[in-house]
């Protein structure tokens, strides 16, 4: 956000608040500017659209530095969410689901949304089994139900049924 600062200010008053904070009331922009001279410092419009106007006496290269700063560590503290998949067949082993499962716990517990995807059975353009893969999604809910909130149902999506789980809440 761009501030207007010392003589860029072409109000006719002004109401200034000084670098300590102390308000010295509503005084001609030029008074304001010459006060902001005298120490050394700038005079910032910091509220344009109050009736008077808001100026601050404030040093403003240090006031736009800290702003930065505040800004970089807000990015550095956000966390992106990726969505993870774990994509599955009706035909899968015990070991390779118990897998399977273990690595949807471990992508839940890093803060991740996991996408389960169960591939169908098609012969001559007709899914078959499709009974077998909503169970085996069943049993995968169960399995990761203590680390996942289940967003919305599962549902076919092409020749896959999917289902989306976030991580819960601690």
């Amino acid at each position: 956000m761009e501030h207007q600062i010392n003589e860029e200010i072409r109000d006719a008053q002004v109401r200034v608040i000084d670098s300590d904070g102390t308000q010295l009331g509503i005084i001609s922009s030029k008074e304001a500017l010459d006060i902001a001279v005298s120490k050394e410092l700038d005079l910032v419009k910091i509220a344009p659209a109050a009736n008077p106007p808001v100026c601050k006496i404030m040093d403003y290269a240090k006031y736009c530095f800290e702003q930065q700063k505040r800004e970089k560590e807000a990015r550095k503290n956000q966390k992106t969410v990726d969505i993870k998949e774990v994509k599955m067949t009706s035909k899968i082993g015990t070991n390779d689901f118990n897998t399977k499962v273990n690595q949807a716990v471990k992508f839940l517990k890093g803060g991740d949304k996991v996408k389960v995807s169960v591939g169908l059975q098609r012969r001559k353009g007709v899914a078959i089994h499709s009974e077998i893969s909503t169970d085996l999604l069943e049993q995968f809910k169960q399995a990761v139900a203590e680390y996942a909130v289940f967003d919305k149902p599962s549902k076919i999506e092409g020749r896959n049924i999917v289902l989306f789980i976030s991580p819960k809440k601690q």
